[in-house]
C-alpha cells in the first residue's frame, strides 16, 4: 500500500517541480510571430529512430512485432531478436544482462528508443523492464521503503536524441493480453498522427489523500495551461460518459467507470498507486486497464514507490512536450524524474500534435 511521506516534504517537492515548470514555460504566454510558443513545433522521433525488440520464444511477441513493423514501416535491421521464457513475470537480473548485451550488439547506433513486444515480463529484479532496457540495470534506480532513487537526465530536458545526449534509449512496451488488444492499440497510435485533436484533459484530485500527492500540481497545471488547452481540474473520484478524453490523470488503487469514457487516439491516462505497473496478478488496478479502455499509453509502478511525485508523470512537462509535437514516448519519458520503478506501456510513436 502507498505510504505517506511527510506533508511538508511533499509540499516542497511539489513546489520545486512547479517552480521549474513555471520557469521552463514562462514564455508560453509570449507571442512569437502571432503564435504561442506552445504551438511552435518540436521534432518527433520516428520509425527510423526506433528499434523493436522481439522475443522469438513467444508467438504473440513475434506476431505483434510483425504487425508493428508493417504499420510503422520499420526496417529489418531495426528488428532485434532475443530468446527467453515468455511465462516470466520478473526476469532474473543475470538473464537480463545477457540479453541486454545481445540487444546492444544488434542495435544500430542511430537508434534513440526501444519498443518491447510483450506484456510479460514487466520487471527485472527491482526495476521495471522498460527502465532496465532504457538505461541498463542499476539498483540505484530501486529503493526499499520511502527513499529517493537515481534520477533521469532526460527528465524535463530539451534533448531530441536521448541516446546521443545521455546514452539512454527510452523504452515502451506494446502490452496486451492478446493480439487483438495490441493491434487496436497500434491502430490508435497510427490514427493519432497529425490528427490535432481538440479533446480535454482531466486532472482529478481524489478522496484518496495518499494517492493524490500530485493534486497541487494538477491545480497549478490547469491554471498554467488556461487558454492554451482545455484542462479541467476536478476534486472527485472519477469521470464517466466523457466523449473527449485526451488526458486522464488521477490517484486511486482502482479507478471506477474508465470503460464508460471515450478516449481519443493518442490519449494518455494513468493512476498513481503502488502496483499499477504489475500488469498481471495485482490486487490493484493494472495500468493495462487504461489501454483496454481505449487509451494509447499509460504508466504504473512495478514495486512499492511510495507516493513521491518524482516517481510518477509530471503532467505539465508531459503536456508541454506532447502538445508541441513530440512523440508519445518522448513526452511521457521526459515527465518522470525517477523512472526506475515504473513501466511505460503504449504505442510510442503516436504524435497527434506533430506538424507535417
Amino acid at each position: 500500500m502507498i505510504k505517506n511521506t511527510p506533508a511538508l516534504k511533499q509540499f516542497f517537492q511539489a513546489k520545486t517541480v512547479l517552480l521549474t515548470l513555471l520557469l521552463f514555460t514562462a514564455s508560453l504566454s509570449v507571442m512569437a510571430a502571432g503564435i504561442p510558443e506552445l504551438y511552435t513545433p518540436l521534432p518527433a522521433l520516428s520509425a527510423k529512430d526506433l528499434a523493436v525488440i522481439v522475443n522469438d520464444e513467444d508467438p504473440l511477441s513475434v506476431r505483434i512485432a510483425q504487425y508493428y513493423q508493417s504499420q510503422r514501416n520499420i526496417s529489418a535491421e531495426q528488428m532485434l531478436h532475443i530468446h527467453f521464457d515468455p511465462a516470466l513475470k520478473i526476469m532474473p537480473v543475470d538473464k537480463f544482462q545477457a540479453i541486454k548485451r545481445q540487444v546492444d550488439q544488434q542495435t544500430p547506433a542511430t537508434v534513440q528508443a526501444f519498443v518491447l513486444t510483450w506484456m510479460l515480463p514487466y520487471r527485472v529484479g527491482c526495476m521495471s523492464i522498460t527502465s532496465a532496457f532504457a538505461a541498463g540495470y542499476d539498483e540505484a534506480f530501486c529503493a526499499k521503503g520511502c527513499k529517493a532513487t537515481r534520477s533521469s537526465p532526460y527528465f524535463n530536458s530539451a534533448s531530441e536524441q536521448p541516446y546521443k545526449d545521455f546514452g539512454w534509449r527510452p523504452t515502451m512496451a506494446l502490452a496486451g493480453e492478446n493480439f487483438e488488444q495490441v493491434k487496436a492499440l497500434i491502430d490508435r497510435g497510427v490514427a493519432a498522427d497529425y490528427s490535432n485533436p481538440t479533446g480535454t484533459g482531466y486532472l482529478l484530485k481524489t478522496s484518496d489523500k495518499s494517492r493524490s500527492s500530485r493534486g497541487m500540481q494538477f491545480f497549478e497545471t490547469a491554471h498554467l495551461f488556461k487558454g492554451l488547452w482545455n484542462i479541467k481540474y476536478l476534486e472527485q473520484d472519477y469521470i464517466e460518459n466523457r466523449k473527449d478524453v485526451m488526458f486522464y490523470f488521477t490517484g486511486l488503487a482502482k479507478v471506477p467507470k474508465i470503460n464508460e469514457n471515450t478516449y481519443l487516439p493518442g490519449a494518455i491516462a494513468d493512476h498513481l498507486t503502488s502496483a499499477g505497473g504489475i500488469l498481471s496478478g495485482s490486487s490493484q488496478m493494472s495500468a493495462l486497464q487504461w489501454l483496454k479502455a481505449g487509451a494509447t499509453a499509460s504508466y504504473g509502478a512495478v514495486v512499492e514507490p511510495c507516493n513521491f511525485v518524482q516517481k510518477f508523470p509530471q503532467v505539465a512537462v508531459l503536456l508541454y512536450n506532447y502538445l508541441r509535437g513530440s512523440s508519445l514516448i518522448e513526452a511521457y519519458w521526459k515527465s518522470v524524474a525517477w523512472p526506475g520503478q515504473g513501466i511505460f506501456i503504449g504505442e510510442p510513436l503516436a504524435k497527434p500534435f506533430a506538424f507535417q
